[in-house]
C-alpha cells in the first residue's frame, strides 16, 4: 500500500483513540485531563502492570501455539492487551456509571494502556520494518524520551500548549489542530518514532476547555478516518479463513474476558471499592475495538505475518466488542444472583457495593 495512505490511516486511528478517550475524561468531569492522568497513573501503576501480564501472554501464547511465529506472537499479544476507550465510555455514559467511584479507575487504566501504546507501537513498527535489534531498541528509547518530555511539559507547562492553539472559531481550530498533528507527527517520524505516538503525544499535552472543543471538532474526522481504516482492514481480510480459526477466538475471548475482570477488580479494591464495583469495574474493560484492529491492521499491511492473524484478530475484537458492553449490563445481576447462592446467602441480603458509589 501507498505510504501516504498509510500514514493518513495511521494518524486518522489516532485521532479515533483520542477523540473516544478525552470525551470518556470531559463526561466524568475531569479537566484538564494531563494532572489527572498523572495522579492516576501513580495509584494504578501495578493494575496497569498486572493489566498487561494477564491480557497480553495469551495472545503471545495462543499466536505461538497456531504457529504464527514470534512476529505474530508480538502482534496478538497488543491486540488482546488494549481495551477499547470508545466503546468503555459508550457502555459507561449508556448505563449511567460516569459518575461511579469505579469509573475513575477505569479510566486511569485506559490511560495506562494508551500510554503503553508509545512504547509498544515503535517496538512493532522496528520489527515489521525489519530493522536491527539496536534499531529497535534505540526506537524505545527515543519514544521513551518523548514520552517522558511530553508528559513533563504537560505537568508544568500544559496550560501554554492549549492556549496557542484554542480559538472559539471552530474552522481555525480545526485547522490549528491538524497543523499541530502533521507537525508533531513528522518530528516523530523523524526520530524513527511512529507518527500515531507523536499524535497521541500531541492529544495529551492539550486540556481544559482546548481538550474538550477539540474533541468536538475532530469526531467527523476520526469517524471518517476510522471508517477508512476499518474498510481497508476487511479488504485484507479472507471471511474464508474465519471458520478454522473462529474456535480459538472464542476461547482467546474469553479468557481475555475473565483477565480483564480480574485486573479490574484488584484495581478497584486497591482504591477501597466495595465488591459490586469491583465487578463493574472489570466487565467495563473486557471489549477490545480500535487500537485492537490498528495493531493488527499494521502488521497484516506490512506482509510480515501470517494471514491468518487477520482472521483471528477480526474473530476476536467482533466477540469482544459484543461481550464487553453485554458483561457491563449483566454483571450487577449475576452477582446479585450468585449473592444468593453462596453458602450462608440469603435472597434478602444486599450484596456489599450494590449501590452504585458516586464522586
Amino acid at each position: 500500500m501507498d505510504t501516504t495512505t498509510l500514514a493518513l490511516i495511521e494518524l486518522g486511528a489516532v485521532f479515533f483513540g483520542l477523540g473516544v478517550l478525552g470525551r470518556l475524561a470531559a463526561r466524568i468531569g475531569m479537566s484538564p485531563i494531563p494532572f489527572y492522568l498523572i495522579s492516576g497513573l501513580r495509584r494504578s501503576r501495578m493494575a496497569g502492570l498486572l493489566d498487561l501480564a494477564l491480557n497480553a501472554v495469551p495472545g503471545a501464547a495462543i499466536a505461538l501455539i497456531l504457529g504464527l511465529g514470534p512476529i505474530g506472537a508480538f502482534v496478538l499479544a497488543g491486540v488482546t492487551y488494549i481495551s477499547s476507550s470508545g466503546i468503555v465510555a459508550k457502555v459507561l455514559a449508556d448505563l449511567g456509571r460516569l459518575g461511579n467511584r469505579e469509573t475513575p479507575v477505569v479510566l486511569s487504566i485506559l490511560v495506562f494502556e494508551d500510554l503503553a501504546m508509545a512504547v509498544y507501537l515503535p517496538i512493532l513498527t522496528a520489527i515489521l520494518a525489519g530493522v536491527s535489534l539496536l534499531g529497535g531498541l534505540e526506537a524505545v528509547a527515543i519514544s521513551l524520551g518523548l514520552v517522558t518530555v511530553v508528559l513533563v511539559l504537560v505537568v508544568r507547562h500544559g496550560r501554554y500548549v492549549s492556549v496557542v492553539l484554542d480559538s472559539p472559531d471552530r474552522e481555525t481550530l480545526l485547522l490549528k489542530l491538524l497543523g499541530a498533528a502533521l507537525l508533531v507527527a513528522g518530528i516523530a517520524s523523524a526520530l524513527q518514532v511512529s507518527a500515531a505516538v507523536g499524535a497521541f503525544l500531541l492529544g495529551i499535552a492539550i486540556s481544559g476547555s482546548t481538550a474538550h472543543n477539540a474533541v468536538r471538532v475532530l469526531e467527523p474526522l476520526r469517524d471518517l478516518f476510522a471508517a477508512i481504516f476499518f474498510v481497508f482492514f476487511g479488504l485484507n481480510t479472507d471471511p474464508t479463513a474465519i471458520p478454522p480459526v473462529l474456535g480459538w477466538a472464542i476461547l482467546l475471548a474469553v479468557l481475555t474476558a475473565l483477565t480483564k475482570l480480574v485486573t479490574g477488580w484488584i484495581a478497584a479494591a486497591r482504591h477501597g471499592i466495595a465488591v459490586m464495583g469491583r465487578a463493574r469495574a472489570g466487565a467495563a474493560l473486557i471489549a477490545r475495538g480500535e487500537f485492537s484492529i490498528v495493531i493488527a491492521g499494521l502488521a497484516v499491511a506490512s506482509g510480515h505475518v501470517d494471514s491468518r492473524l487477520a482472521a483471528i484478530a477480526s474473530a476476536y475484537v467482533m466477540i469482544t466488542a459484543v461481550l464487553g458492553p453485554v458483561a457491563a449490563r449483566v454483571v450487577e445481576p449475576v452477582m446479585r444472583f450468585a449473592s444468593t447462592r453462596l453458602p450462608g446467602g440469603d435472597e434478602r441480603q444486599r450484596l456489599p457495593g450494590d449501590e452504585p458509589e458516586l464522586l
